[in-house]
């Protein structure tokens, strides 16, 4: 089995879901026979979300470049951001250290051509929504993404930000996001939605969305199983 490495911390609740899935999720697959061998380089989240917020990309790009060289001379041969904003520089970091990073933006893109989605509605943070790292691979593939409107967006971003990032979860967000769902549904008819935080599936989830998910996590996870074992 393969050394997984992770850059974590961004946020620590997703990492924790990585973490703990990881040795579950192999632990099963293997009978009881093995769990990962598993490295986590955890960054400082208000430092880096500092970087992305005011645009210090080359800094972001340096500083998790440092965390995935880390895992690199620690062994580790399976790596991955577990956060799809700080993808905002992912083509830095890997032309930086030379590792091929397990994209979630690319897992993600395939589970949604292997679903035969053409429209999907993609949520997280601002970052992500209103920039093109989380989209490139599905509009190449011919997929149509969709974001909810400036104001929604910036709903979205806030409960990320405040509750989500900090394990905070309510009912009340969860009514909000599912009406958002239903508004760019009518408005374009959107087959699926993208959990393009790593937090989301902390919200949201196949029973309680009113459309199908690509949970990100799950969806990365999956890919990061198929590498390791």
């Amino acid at each position: 089995m393969k050394k997984i490495g992770l850059v974590g911390g961004t946020g620590p609740e997703s990492t924790l879901m990585y973490y703990k899935e990881l040795n579950s999720r192999i632990d099963a697959l293997t009978d009881g026979k093995a769990m990962p061998d598993l490295a986590v380089e955890s960054v400082d989240f208000r430092k880096a979300w500092a970087q992305v917020s005011e645009g210090r990309y080359a800094e972001l790009a340096d500083y998790l470049s440092e965390k995935v060289n880390a895992l690199k001379l620690g062994g580790g041969e399976v790596i991955a951001l577990t956060a799809a904003t700080m993808h905002i520089v992912y083509d830095e970091i890997t032309e930086k250290t030379g590792v091929p990073l397990v994209s979630i933006p690319k897992a993600v893109c395939e589970e949604a051509v292997s679903r035969g989605y053409k429209t999907v509605g993609l949520l997280g943070t601002v970052f992500t929504m209103e920039q093109d790292y989380m989209k490139k691979d599905l509009t190449a593939a011919g997929i149509k993404i969709v974001v909810p409107d400036e104001e929604d967006r910036l709903l979205v971003a806030k409960r990320i930000y405040e509750e989500l990032e900090n394990g905070i979860v309510k009912e009340s967000t969860l009514c909000e996001f599912n009406v958002i769902l239903s508004k760019m549904k009518a408005e374009s008819d959107i087959e699926a939605v993208i959990l393009g935080c790593t937090e989301l599936p902390l919200l949201l989830t196949p029973k309680n969305c009113i459309l199908p998910v690509l949970d990100s996590v799950d969806i990365h996870l999956n890919k990061l199983i198929q590498l390791s074992v």
